[in-house]
This record gives C-alpha cells, sequence and structure tokens, in this order.
C-alpha cells in the first residue's frame, strides 16, 4: 500500500478530528516559523486562513521514511500516526484536527499548537524558573497523559523530554508525538523494533528482546529524574545510541544522591520505573500514580529546589 493509499485508510477517523484527503499547504496556511525537524518529520507553526487564522502545528511527514518505516508492520496492517493520533482527547494529549496529504503527496497532519517550551530545552538549559514549585504537578499529569495512551490499547514508543511540550504559562503539559506508537497487541511486542530516543530507551528494546507497555515506563522515569535533578542517570560523554547500552550494564546514579532533598517516596517510585529487568520494574503506570498520591512536592518539607 502506498503512503497516499494508507492517509486515504485513515477516512474513517472519528472524534473531532478528520481526514480530509488533499489540503494545499501554500494556500490554506501561512507558515509563521519551523518549530521543530526531526528525522520523519517537520513541524511548523502556522495561521490556518481556513480557521479564522488560529494557530496550528502543521506537521509535514517524510513519506519515503515514513513508508519505510511502517513497511516493517504492512502485514500486520498497523494504524498509522494519523489515526493514532485522530483518536487522542485528553487535556494532556496533543489534540489532532485533521490529517490529509498535500499537494506535493507529502502525509500532514494538522494539530493544535503548543506555544510552550519543550521539556527537553528546560533539562538541557536548566531553567528552573518554569517548573518551580510545578515538578509535582507536572509528574502526575505526564503520568496521565501515558495512562490515557495506555488505556487506549497503545504503546508510545518514544516517551522523553523531547516529547512533553509546556503550556505557555507552565501549568500544564501535553504529550505530542505518535510517530513509532503501536497497538499494545502480541504481534507488535515481539523482539526487533528498535525504535526510539537512546537516552530514554528500556534495555529490551536495545537488545531487541520481547516487549510491552513497561518499555514506557522506563522511559518515563527516566524523564521524570531529568526533570527533577536536570541530569541524566547514566548520561556520559556518550549521547549516541550507545549510549542506551549502559541501561542494563551499570545502575543509574540514586536520585537521593543527585538531589538529597528529594522526597523519598517519590525518588524511590520514580527509581522503580527504571529498573532494567522487566519484572522488577514499576508493573503499569497505575501503580506509580498510586505511589506517589500522598506525596505533597518533590522536595522533601517543602523545601526549596536545590540550585543544579
Amino acid at each position: 500500500m502506498g503512503i497516499f493509499d494508507s492517509v486515504k485508510s485513515m477516512f474513517s477517523g472519528g472524534g473531532s478530528g478528520q481526514s480530509v484527503g488533499r489540503i494545499d499547504l501554500q494556500r490554506r496556511f501561512s507558515l509563521e516559523r519551523t518549530s521543530a525537524t526531526g528525522t520523519m518529520s517537520k513541524f511548523f507553526a502556522a495561521k490556518d486562513f481556513d480557521h479564522d487564522r488560529r494557530m496550528v502545528g502543521v506537521k509535514i511527514l517524510d513519506p519515503e521514511k515514513v513508508e519505510a518505516f511502517e513497511g516493517r508492520f504492512r502485514h500486520l496492517k498497523k494504524p498509522s500516526e494519523g489515526e493514532i493520533a485522530l483518536k487522542m482527547h485528553h487535556p494532556n494529549v496533543v489534540e489532532t484536527y485533521e490529517v490529509g496529504v498535500s499537494t506535493k503527496g507529502d502525509p500532514v497532519l494538522i494539530m493544535e499548537y503548543i506555544a510552550g517550551p519543550s521539556m527537553q530545552n528546560i533539562i538541557v538549559k536548566k531553567q528552573e524558573h518554569h517548573v518551580a514549585g510545578k515538578r509535582l504537578m507536572l509528574i502526575k499529569s505526564m503520568s496521565e497523559a501515558l495512562k490515557y495512551v495506555h488505556n487506549l490499547g497503545f504503546i508510545h514508543r518514544d516517551i522523553c523530554p523531547r516529547n512533553f511540550i509546556l503550556l505557555p504559562d507552565s501549568t500544564d503539559v501535553k504529550l505530542i508525538d505518535f510517530g513509532l506508537t503501536v497497538p499494545a497487541t502480541p504481534p507488535f511486542m515481539v523482539p526487533g523494533n528498535r525504535t526510539g530516543t537512546p537516552l530514554y530507551m528500556s534495555p529490551e528494546i536495545v537488545r531487541r528482546r520481547p516487549t510491552d507497555k513497561r518499555v514506557d515506563l522506563f522511559s518515563l522515569g527516566v524523564t521524570f529524574y531529568c526533570l527533577i535533578a536536570f541530569t541524566h542517570p547514566w548520561q556520559g560523554d556518550e549521547v549516541t545510541g550507545r549510549a542506551a547500552l549502559h541501561h542494563d550494564t551499570s545502575p543509574p546514579k540514586p536520585l537521593t544522591e543527585v538531589c538529597p532533598n528529594v522526597d523519598t517516596s517519590l525518588a524511590r517510585s520514580v527509581m522503580q520505573m527504571m529498573q532494567p529487568k522487566v519484572e522488577d520494574r514499576t508493573p503499569d503506570i497505575d501503580h506509580f500514580i498510586q505511589a506517589i498520591r500522598k506525596v505533597k512536592s518533590v522536595y522533601k518539607d517543602g523545601a526549596p529546589s536545590p540550585q543544579i
């Protein structure tokens, strides 16, 4: 099935989103700026002239790269990124409005535009002012986003700080990007699908072992660790895919050592998510949410965030 045929198959999408066929990007949108460029897509902030010039996010996929990825699952009839994105309707998940194909034949997703910074920028640049006093709220919102995705029957497969975007006032956060998402069913959990962001990738993905939803738990745990400590539990000088080889060969730095003021219950729960052995890891996101329900602050006795 070609890429345009794949998009045509989305036309049964429900909810508030829809599949619309051809989208004339030049006529309909004023592309304001390039917000991100990924391995399989480009993302633009744009004004939508068909909807009162509202700001939207326009994601333009590379058809050859998408076809190469989707081709791995062709015999399994994997839903496309657009089909999956159209199913997502949650306060902590980006809303996708439309899916179609540009006049040049590129798959396109039109979605809500979130003007806030990505969690990745905040962590890398150590922008404490964005998250001071808000970390616990953000952790709970990020957990609810993943819970929703899992409850819909999917594995996100690329949970990392880059894929969480803060709202402009930093009061909440939204999960984005379903380009690597697969159904949480046995055919999609067999060994071999080695995709994701290496610094946040679970050992079973790295080692090409069977997977399940717990790959997302591992990645979310690493993300929480980075949000709390502004440093990575394993990262040294190596930032390529080889860095992920450390995730089951050397222990992560204990969060309580890196951040002595962190609430011990929260730290214990975060470290549990990062267990290299799947059987020792937090079994599901509900367990994590329940484990931290009595935590009142990321830091002991409401202590201020450490200046890292």
